[in-house]
């Protein structure tokens, strides 16, 4: 049987599904490059990993399309020696990438399932991966052990981003996070301008599984 061709297939998903998403940042387009994405998502998904789907990772977990990981890190904007923080690390896959980015900044990516944890600690050693930290929490509202962060992206949907996450933020710094419920949920850029001001910007309509934890918003109670 012959031996099925990653690398044709990484163009593939580079030409086909990335760069027809709007996705023109060379920076983001060369981590996805150099980043092998077939040793991030399960062993029995190996031949998928570079399809135009979500990939279950167990624990009721996804691995979000490709497109869709590389639209919102664009969005996230990371910059060299930028402080980030991911709020959920899953296959451990977009934080590889997100360290890429960072170059000689720090990831800390918080996972809530400490079997996703340890995986994605192990995946990330094995590829040399140094400038993250894994760390097991709940982080759905955010994480201020390492705060403030330059870039924040929630792997997860929130029902509405909380007011702890942005407050987390570093003066100039984005947050990138899905909001609403299905069927209906957008993603959205979150800038921090100031110490009082924030910009918000609506980016496009999506739909990923709710984050684990995700708050609710109060309710009125009549």
């Amino acid at each position: 049987m012959q031996a099925f061709d990653f690398e044709s297939a990484r163009r593939k998903m580079l030409d086909q599904q990335i760069r027809p998403w709007e996705v023109t940042d060379e920076r983001v387009i060369e981590a996805i490059a150099r980043t092998p994405r077939e040793d991030y998502v399960p062993a029995e998904y190996r031949h998928l990993a570079f399809a135009d789907m979500n990939i279950p990772l167990g624990h009721g977990q996804v691995m979000m399309a490709p497109k869709l990981e590389g639209r919102l890190l664009q969005e996230l904007a990371v910059k060299p020696k930028d402080r980030v923080l991911e709020i959920g690390t899953g296959s451990g896959y977009v934080t590889a990438l997100l360290a890429h980015l960072a170059g000689q900044g720090q990831v800390y990516s918080v996972e809530i399932i400490p079997e996703l944890a340890q995986q994605a600690r192990q995946k990330l050693a094995a590829h040399s991966v140094r400038n993250v930290q894994v760390e097991i929490g709940d982080a759905a509202r955010g994480w201020p052990a390492h705060a403030p962060y330059d870039a924040i992206l929630v792997t997860g949907s929130l029902p509405l981003p909380p007011d702890s996450l942005r407050d987390q933020l570093a003066p100039g710094g984005r947050l990138v996070v899905i909001v609403g419920r299905a069927p209906a949920m957008e993603a959205l850029r979150i800038e921090r301008l100031d110490r009082e001001n924030w910009k918000q910007s609506s980016l496009f309509e999506t739909v990923i599984p709710p984050l684990i934890n995700a708050p609710e918003p109060p309710r009125f109670v009549f």
